[in-house]
């Protein structure tokens, strides 16, 4: 049986512009090659309703599952809650459940903002995500994860989402240094990457000081396979000496 597929919706225009460096992809594809779950798309969008509406359209269409990263605060710009709602064609309001923990947060004696309450309303139907760090909480509804774009938060979210979800083979990957240049091997790494189409062959070029070399990658979710490409890869390196 395949493993289940998944994409990856970053929103902010604090990505494109560069003001921030994006780190919740990098954790989200390692975590989900664990589980068995293909990350096959990632997409930056900007803080734009119509751009993230027509994006969570596709993506949720073509993947087992969508997760987004940012936009869920408690500012003007903060977004993707009323866009997510509008992609499922659903309504969105403050839920009592949500208001509850955000105002356990804050403690029972302070008055909830309207800032506040922002971080509350959550489209109809979804079920909340649970946030350990700062109390506001994301959502899934359908096959969408809405989650946090701070790290520690979308860290925390994630760790509450992939227990639920159903698993696949988890993906495996092995490494062979090559100290040749990626010309003098890409005749016999085509060759092997015809012959073992199951397999993901990666070619990463390098320099250490004088040396250029290349890393070859090779993942997949049978370790006999990957052992025996590891194999003729060590043959294809011999035959270099």
């Amino acid at each position: 049986m395949k493993n289940p597929t998944a994409a990856m919706l970053v929103i902010g225009d604090e990505i494109l512009s560069g003001r921030t460096r994006e780190a919740n992809a990098y954790h989200l594809a390692g975590e989900l090659g664990k589980v068995g779950i293909d990350l096959r798309e990632i997409r930056v969008v900007p803080d734009d309703h119509a751009v993230i509406v027509d994006a969570l359209r596709v993506l949720r269409a073509s993947h087992d599952h969508v997760f987004t990263s940012g936009g869920i605060g408690p500012t003007h710009d903060d977004i993707t809650a009323d866009a997510v709602a509008d992609a499922f064609s659903v309504g969105i309001e403050v839920r009592d459940d949500a208001r509850t923990l955000l105002q356990d947060a804050i403690g029972r004696g302070r008055t909830l903002t309207d800032e506040h309450l922002r971080m509350a309303r959550i489209p109809h139907g979804a079920v909340l995500i649970d946030n350990p760090v700062s109390a506001a909480p994301g959502f899934t509804i359908g096959n969408v994860h809405v989650m946090a774009g701070v790290p520690a938060i979308f860290v925390a979210m994630l760790d509450a989402v992939l227990p639920a979800l159903e698993a696949g083979s988890p993906m495996l990957s092995r490494e062979l240094r090559f100290e040749v240049g990626e010309g003098r091997i890409a005749a016999p790494l085509r060759e092997l990457a015809v012959a073992m189409p199951d397999l993901g062959i990666g070619s990463y070029p390098f320099q250490e000081g004088p040396v250029y070399g290349t890393n070859i990658v090779v993942r997949g979710t049978d370790a006999d396979r990957i052992d025996h490409a590891l194999e003729r890869l060590r043959g294809i390196r011999s035959s270099l000496d």
